[in-house]
């Protein structure tokens, strides 16, 4: 085993990955504390992250439910987000799953299991990315974006 693979652990809060433990990402004194994403890889923790646009905490399921791959709620962390969840500061749970079918699948179960904590729950928009042409997009993406339309 190599030193790096012998220090990286799984953080106790969020379940991110990192040399410390809470990781660099919870022990950020500077992010907001009301509001916790729920991805369901490291690698969308990193792709929320160089978008800048999410200042709060991290939930890392490490997968999505699957029947097909025996993924079940026991796997995803799930007592460790309703603890988080509960906490007097969190007001806000954002949904961030891929838009599959055990994406989708895994984030009306979330929120079901999350309903009775009292924070407002949230999910990505999905639809027509920006500088898409509708030409392109296959019907799911355009069903999803006519369904999630909103005033100008």
């Amino acid at each position: 085993m190599n030193t790096v693979e012998a220090s990286v652990q799984q953080c106790a809060r969020c379940r991110n990955w990192d040399v410390i433990n809470p990781c660099n990402v919870c022990a950020d004194d500077r992010r907001e504390r009301t509001a916790i994403c729920v991805v369901e890889s490291v690698a969308d923790l990193w792709a929320l992250e160089r978008s800048r646009a999410f200042k709060g905490q991290y939930h890392v399921m490490g997968g999505a439910l699957s029947a097909l791959d025996g993924t079940g709620p026991e796997d995803l962390g799930l007592p460790q987000l309703l603890r988080r969840a509960e906490a007097a500061e969190v007001t806000e749970i954002v949904l961030a799953m891929g838009a599959t079918v055990d994406g989708q699948t895994t984030a009306h179960y979330l929120a079901d299991a999350l309903a009775h904590c009292g924070v407002q729950i949230t999910r990505l928009a999905h639809g027509v990315p920006v500088g898409g042409q509708l030409d392109f997009m296959d019907d799911g993406t355009l069903t999803a974006a006519l369904r999630a339309r909103r005033p100008v």
